[in-house]
């Protein structure tokens, strides 16, 4: 059973050849390489790997075992040929076309969503809460709502595709938003209303099975958690631990709150377009109000409401240097832009988040 507040962090990233820094389908090696010591899945193609820390009680703890477990995939990786790159979408060359992942169930998606498989092989970042029930972890994703393109901006790692700027700070997002269950979760009154919904969903074959409920929250099927998936996967390390610690201070703080504020499905969508094209760095929609605020604001807004919470887990000193850290140097796209430069060679931006990747928090 998993403790109410413990957190865990699943991390999706690319395999890129040395070479080329075109995306390469290594994982099946990678995770020979990686052996049983640690959590490592295969992903949606054989271009991508997964790693996933232990339920972690500490701040400390999770910050050792989210680098931890970047290094040693990165030195599978390296035993494979190949190279870790933490990169929501691939800045040079394609996920494509298949060999896709050898998999019974990947096989019925192909046949069922057709061209929407195609292409998403990005990477994202998962972060597991534990909570008492499924009703608390409802209660967190209704809470969470209005904040989920606050966390997008903050994650945003993903400007650069086929050596080119997407224009959008999290090009990941609008890709992943073909799926037709995606996205911010409905506002729900417990959790055998979503339970209800998922099961009407199935039968309508839009899903084939709840691990294809892509909301960016959701209660976990495997583990007593509430799950937020509305990440890309962060540039560092660092990056990674500071929205896996806000996450789960949030989820705390929300349990032990009144009932959440709801807010228009509409101005929600609105704030998520915005978060993915301009980040952290520029202006943000706030779907409580539909004004236009600066993105750092709301960023502030949501540490200090949690801030307590924070302050109980010993992170909220990290998490505070960090937002200011990236006020002075930009979000995981604002470096990967400064590093691309508009160079139609994009082998310079590769580099760098190869080394940002395994690098250890300052």
């Amino acid at each position: 059973m998993t403790e109410p507040w413990t957190v865990g962090v699943e991390q999706e990233f690319l395999l890129v050849d040395p070479e080329s820094r075109r995306p390469v389908p290594l994982a099946e090696s990678v995770a020979q390489h990686a052996g049983a010591g640690y959590d490592v899945q295969r992903e949606l193609t054989p271009f991508q790997i997964e790693v996933a820390t232990p339920v972690c009680g500490t701040a400390e703890e999770l910050a050792e075992q989210v680098l931890a477990g970047r290094v040693h995939l990165a030195k599978a990786a390296h035993a494979a040929g190949c190279r870790l790159l933490a990169s929501a979408i691939p800045p040079i060359g394609t996920l494509g076309p298949p060999p896709g992942t050898d998999d019974p169930r990947y096989r019925m998606m192909e046949h069922s969503h057709r061209k929407v498989i195609g292409g998403q092989g990005v990477c994202g970042m998962h972060v597991h809460v534990g909570v008492p029930d499924q009703d608390v972890a409802i209660k967190v994703s209704n809470a969470l709502r209005p904040w989920l393109p606050t966390l997008l901006a903050l994650s945003a790692n993903s400007p650069i595709e086929h050596a080119e700027d997407t224009g959008y700070a999290s090009w990941r997002s609008i890709v992943w938003s073909r799926w037709p269950i995606s996205g911010p979760p409905p506002h729900l009154g417990s959790a055998d209303e979503y339970d209800r919904l998922v099961r009407a969903l199935e039968g309508t074959e839009v899903l084939l099975d709840q691990g294809m409920v892509y909301w960016d929250v959701r209660p976990s099927v495997q583990h007593p958690t509430v799950e937020v998936r509305v990440s890309d996967i962060p540039l560092t390390a660092r990056d990674a631990i500071v929205i896996a610690e806000i996450i789960r201070a949030f989820a705390r703080t929300a349990a032990e709150s009144g009932e959440p504020e709801r807010v228009d499905d509409v101005l929600l969508r609105a704030a998520y377009w915005r978060a993915a094209r301009d980040g952290v760095d520029g202006l943000a929609v706030d779907p409580r109000t539909g004004n236009l605020v600066p993105a750092r604001d709301l960023v502030s807004e949501l540490v200090s409401w949690c801030g307590g919470a924070l302050a109980d887990a010993s992170a909220l000193s990290t998490v505070e240097d960090h937002v200011t850290w990236l006020g002075a140097h930009g979000s995981g796209a604002a470096r990967q832009r400064r590093a691309f430069g508009g160079s139609p060679d994009a082998r310079g931006l590769v580099d760098l988040v190869l080394a940002e990747t395994v690098r250890a928090a300052d």
